[in-house]
This record gives C-alpha cells, structure tokens and sequence, in this order.
C-alpha cells in the first residue's frame, strides 16, 4: 500500500492511495482466480480484468454508443433528481465505487456545490491510471474540491476507508454494476455496504430494469465492434499480466440474454481447438472449438424485489426515482436509527 500526495498547487487537494500494486500483488492474489476460472467447466474469468487502462477507455466509449441506452437513461435521471438527492442527504462525502472519468458524478458534484455544501470525493477504481486522469480535471473543474481516490477492489477499498472530513457519507455504486455480481455476491457486497455504513448515512444505487431482449443485446453487442473489442482486451491484459498467449483473433465476442436467468451473458468463444498458456501462473489451457469463457454477467432488475433486498439488508429505501420508460432506477437508501 502506498499513498502519493500531490504536490502542485491544484493537486494540493489530491491523494492517490493504492491498495494493491500493478502487476506483482495483482498476479499473486487475483492471478489464483483466474487459474480456478480457466480450469472449471464451464470457463469464467473475474471481470476486474476489463479494466486495465485500454479497457477503460474502451468502457467509455461503450458509454457513448447509441445502442448502450444504460449511461444516457441514468444520467438524465441524475440531471433530473441531483438537487433532490443533495437536499435529502445535506453535506456528506461522496463514495463512489467503479468511478471511471467520474462523468456522472460531476452531476451530483454541481448539486452540492449548489446549496454551498463542502465537496469531498473518494473515488474508488481498479484503474490507477484514469483514477488519476479523472482527478486532476476534477480539481480543475471545482476549486473547494478536496479528492482522496484508492485504486484498487471495491472489498479491499470498503474495508480501508479513511475517517470522514464530514459528519456523513454517500457510497454511490451506479451504472448498473450491481448487475455484474451473481446472488451470493450480491448479497455479500450488500452486507459489506451495510457494514461499512453508519446510521443516517447514505447508498445511492442504479439499476437496469427488466426489458425486452430486442433493446437489451444491442446493448452488448453493438453495431461498431467497440463492444467486442472490450470483451477481447480482457485476453491482452492476461496476456501482459501473466506472460500469456492469447490469440485474439482466434476468440469471438458473444452476448445474448438468458431470459430464464434475467441478464445478459458475455463470453468470448473459441473459434478453432487450441492451447493457450499463462506461464507467470505456470497454466496451460486447452479449448476446444466452440467452447466459451464467460467474462460478464448483467442482470436486470425488478424495482420492487431489489428494494425488498435493500431493505433486508438494512439499507431502507428513501426515495426511488425513474425515467419515462421505466428502464432504469436510481434508489437512495439510508443506514435507520
């Protein structure tokens, strides 16, 4: 673990904290899940591997592509609901989990700043590097602004937040990611949020609502390949990372929605039979043609259910918002006295 502080007068408001290094404690600890992905039937691999620093990029142009309807729908909900939000929660620290370029959290920045509210932001991202990019432009942008950003897992970073500035606290996990985590995962990762939590303050959740198929695989396997591309990536970063062999021209991206299991599945399937090796993680893979890896699960919500689930949970649902085509929900919950 190290912590970078900066050290010119706009980065004065700026710290880095890394919670795992790059490549060496990476390897160690997330190269066993891929050695247990990769032997298993069927064949999975731990989406954190999207996100080296060509796969962020990649996700952000994902972000802008007319099929992707996810970031555009939630974001005019932000644009909508921001103020309501910052009146409803008053000053508190801003948490966010898979926080990118921070494009959404401006929105929600704006608001505070707004109603003359101190503005402290800790995003919290596996890319050191747009964590970084994201920061410097922020502190640009909003001069009171102070920024603590970790780079690393949402588990590791949950569990290693620092003591607030302010009297209270928002974790916003939007996007849909909670959509990327199975039933037991979620249930853990809402545990963990609940724990982390103290009474009064604040989880603001997004979440994909349930639709047709027809509006939902666009979504993923969109017209211009950058969709694919990202997929495919997550076999160059094994590759850097663990002096890999993968030949990305012998893998084609595949996505569809399972309707019984209510989310859409990525895999990257292999064209021909064919052996690949990892040598750091001293592995050796054979595939036979056909034969998938699933890469990423998303799965799309009932409003009602996942509110029951919050509230199990602990984390009571104070307001609910939606847009027009009830394809997306934003849920601002509270820690009860």
């Amino acid at each position: 673990m190290s912590v970078l502080k900066a050290t010119n007068s706009i980065e004065q408001r700026l710290q880095i904290q890394r919670l795992q290094a790059p490549t060496r404690v990476v390897t160690s600890t997330a190269g066993s899940d891929v050695v247990k992905g990769l032997t298993q039937t069927p064949k999975t691999l731990p989406p954190c591997y999207f996100y080296d620093d060509r796969g962020s990029e990649l996700f952000e142009r994902i972000c802008e592509l007319p099929e992707y309807y996810v970031t555009r729908t939630e974001t005019a909900i932000l644009r909508r609901f921001a103020g309501e939000i910052a009146r409803i929660t008053g000053a508190c620290e801003l948490v966010e989990l898979g926080s990118g370029n921070s494009t959404k959290t401006r929105i929600l920045l704006d608001a505070y700043q707004q109603l003359d509210y101190p503005l402290r932001y800790l995003p919290i991202d596996v890319c050191a590097g747009i964590l970084e990019s994201s920061a410097k432009q922020l502190l640009q942008d909003y001069p009171s602004l102070e920024i603590y950003a970790l780079a690393g897992t949402y588990e590791l970073a949950l569990a290693q937040l620092t003591t607030k500035k302010l009297s209270s606290r928002m974790i916003c996990f939007i996007g849909s990611t909670l959509g990327n985590l199975n039933l037991q995962e979620c249930d853990v990762f809402l545990s963990q949020i609940r724990a982390t939590l103290n009474v009064g303050e604040y989880f603001l959740l997004g979440v994909d609502l349930q639709k047709p198929k027809e509006i939902l695989e666009p979504a993923y396997d969109d017209s211009q390949g950058v969709t694919a591309e990202f997929n495919l990536n997550m076999l160059e970063h094994l590759n850097r990372s663990f002096e890999g062999n993968f030949d990305t021209t012998q893998f084609k991206h595949w996505a569809f929605y399972n309707e019984s299991e209510q989310r859409i599945e990525m895999h990257l399937k292999s064209e021909r039979s064919q052996t690949v090796q990892l040598k750091s993680l001293n592995l050796t893979v054979n595939f036979a043609q056909g034969e998938t890896i699933l890469t990423e699960i998303s799965r799309k919500f009932n409003l009602e259910s996942i509110q029951q689930q919050l509230a199990a949970k602990g984390l009571i649902p104070v307001q609910t918002w939606t847009d027009t085509n009830q394809w997306f929900g934003l849920l601002l919950c509270q820690v009860p006295g």
